[in-house]
């Protein structure tokens, strides 16, 4: 058991170094030389009672720089008044804006519905999808299209993080949506793609169609970013890409509840048993063993199995290589106050994870007001 618990924390140390290298060494984008002559994006929003924010997304959608682009709002059966709110906006914006009403029937799959049901009639070459509490930079479809443009990429994986903290259980999520982030933008440079985003998502209609868009996984409440991605880079090994650039990163609201919190991260560990590619499922076993080591050998030696020397050592090759990986993503994400959270995460983490990784057994959660399996 020594031995193990060794190995696992020092090959979790080398994943983390390696993660940090592939970072720094990601092209950074600017987002600002390709304004013009692009291709049509469609920006795709499934919505569901989002009356206090959709405003101010749509907002911002006035102010980009980028202008070839139409609006989609697939309101998913909104209890209050959120498709009122686009139908009063629709009149006065500068930029097309449709309103998709669905209806409240029975999916189990609602998002997915909402996205392919909005793609049907998008008339952009680009997809972009993001959520109705989302806020965007002036730049953002702009970087999207310059990236598009210089790589032709079929699916392009944005940046996500969340508005200003204004608790601790604030920053402690910050910390924790950016070790996803950064651990996805970085399998995605090594042709290994894991995890991406759907507040944050680009990818091309044709190849949508060529895969048959969310055939195979429609069955599944969540996964419409990760299942896609992976069909798509599995028709394309090649042109799946992260787009490291200030410019584009959307800023969402972190969980206000701890219910709200265990909602999602809910809905998010509900996908790990149903990846066709093993690698999502093998890195997702490697995170759950090697948060579980701290864990026991921090019990072991409260129960004097194990001596200070080494519980210190197996600690310190999780912890640190860990601050500095976290602290460079942080700082791209223009997070820098967050960073003093680093410790505070890294304590609570492997609980956390052992948490979730056993509650993803069972099945059933709650989102949005419905009971979702």
């Amino acid at each position: 058991m020594t031995a193990f618990l060794l190995i696992c924390s020092a090959l979790y140390a080398l994943f983390t170094v390696t993660l940090w290298i592939i970072w720094l060494r990601m092209p950074v984008g600017d987002g600002t030389a390709y304004l013009s002559n692009g291709p049509l994006i469609s920006v795709i929003v499934p919505v569901r009672n989002e009356a206090e924010t959709i405003l101010q997304l749509l907002t911002d959608l006035e102010q980009q720089s980028y202008r070839a682009f139409e609006v989609i709002i697939a309101d998913d059966a909104s209890t209050d008044h959120t498709s009122a709110l686009v139908q009063t906006f629709i009149p006065t914006a500068s930029y097309p804006l449709q309103l998709l009403t669905l209806t409240n029937d029975f999916t189990t799959s609602p998002k997915k519905r909402a996205i392919a049901q909005s793609i049907a009639i998008a008339k952009g070459r680009l997809i972009v999808t993001t959520d109705g509490d989302c806020r965007v930079g002036r730049n953002w479809l702009a970087a999207l299209a310059d990236c598009y443009a210089k790589t032709g990429a079929r699916l392009i994986s944005g940046p996500v993080t969340f508005t200003a903290e204004r608790s601790v259980f604030d920053a402690v999520q910050t910390v924790e949506f950016a070790s996803l982030i950064g651990s996805g933008a970085c399998t995605m440079s090594l042709k290994l793609p894991t995890m991406c985003n759907g507040a944050n998502l680009c990818y091309e209609k044709e190849a949508f169609i060529e895969v048959g868009g969310f055939s195979g996984v429609d069955h599944l409440a969540s996964g419409d970013d990760e299942f896609l991605m992976q069909k798509i880079a599995a028709h394309y090994p090649d042109g799946i890409r992260f787009l490291k650039s200030s410019e584009a990163i959307v800023w969402t609201k972190p969980h206000l509840t701890i219910r709200g919190f265990y909602n999602q991260r809910r809905r998010w560990a509900s996908k790990w048993r149903a990846y066709q590619t093993y690698g999502p499922s093998l890195l997702a076993v490697f995170v759950f063993l090697s948060n579980a080591a701290p864990v026991i050998v921090l019990l072991g030696w409260l129960g004097n199995y194990w001596s200070a020397g080494f519980t210190l050592l197996t600690i310190g090759l999780k912890i640190l290589p860990e601050f500095v990986y976290l602290r460079q993503v942080l700082l791209f994400l223009q997070k820098r106050k967050a960073v003093v959270a680093i410790p505070l995460t890294q304590l609570i983490y492997p609980f956390y994870v052992l948490f979730f990784g056993l509650a993803a057994q069972s099945k059933g959660y709650t989102w949005k007001g419905r009971k979702l399996k």
